[in-house]
Order: structure tokens, then C-alpha cells, then sequence
């Protein structure tokens, strides 16, 4: 049952990422292209997530467990530091320049959309160097 219900939760995670053209990175690029052709749907798509967003992680924090009563294990608040900035820097110039982020990637790559294979790749092997340089060396800093 449990597998049934993850299952439901991605695909209407997914769907949801498709119908609202998330997953569309001529779209995506639309928003971040101020200049011409600016297109505001996905600023509104964004706007609705937030406090969606907010109220189930409110009420997760309050809770503690998820619905199958398993502990769950969130990240901490621990503000902003160098290594956010220029994580969130790198993000945004990759966002800007393929049009797509990790979940939407996913999706678009799952629908068959053929660019979407180079980008997940590229975002494959930085979360390896992420894993294999970044934490290794952060790892014998400690």
C-alpha cells in the first residue's frame, strides 16, 4: 500500500510539473528572459507552490513523522553561508541556460523529451563530484 501511495504522490507530482509547463524548458526560459518575450505564467505557477509548500513543511515539522509513521530526517536551519550562495548561483545560472531543474528534468526525460537526457547526465556527474571531491575533502578538513 505504502508503494502504491509514493507512486501516486510522483505521478501527480509529475503531472502537475507537465500541465503547468514546468517541464517545458522554452517555457522556463520565457521567465528568466526579462528582456523579450517575457512569459509570467510559471511566476504564478511558483507563487502558488510557496505557500503550499510552507503549510506541509509547517505541518511535517509539527508532526516529525510521515504518514506511515516513520521518523523523518529534515535538514536543520542553519542560515545563510558562503557554500548556499554559491550553490544557489550555480543553480540559477544552470536553470537559466538549459531550462530545467532536477524534478522537472526528471519529468521532461520520463515524457521523452531528447534534450532532457544531456541535462539529468550533467546533473549525474555533479552530484558524483559533489559526493567524490566536495564532501571527501570537506570530510579530512573536519
Amino acid at each position: 500500500m505504502q508503494t502504491i501511495l509514493i507512486f501516486c504522490a510522483g505521478l501527480v507530482f509529475g503531472l502537475g510539473l507537465i500541465i503547468s509547463g514546468m517541464s517545458d524548458p522554452a517555457k522556463v526560459i520565457g521567465i528568466l528572459d526579462i528582456a523579450s518575450g517575457w512569459n509570467p505564467s510559471l511566476l504564478l505557477v511558483m507563487l502558488g507552490a510557496v505557500p503550499v509548500s510552507f503549510v506541509g513543511m509547517s505541518w511535517l515539522e509539527a508532526r516529525r513523522s510521515n504518514l506511515f509513521g516513520e521518523d523523518l530526517h529534515l535538514p536543520g536551519k542553519h542560515g545563510v553561508n558562503k557554500q548556499l550562495i554559491i550553490g544557489s548561483v550555480i543553480f540559477g545560472i544552470g536553470w537559466a541556460i538549459a531550462g530545467f531543474c532536477p524534478g522537472p528534468a526528471l519529468v521532461a526525460l520520463a515524457a521523452g523529451y531528447g534534450k532532457a537526457w544531456l541535462f539529468v547526465a550533467f546533473m549525474l556527474v555533479g552530484m558524483l563530484l559533489h559526493d567524490r571531491v566536495y564532501v571527501h575533502r570537506n570530510r579530512r578538513a573536519v
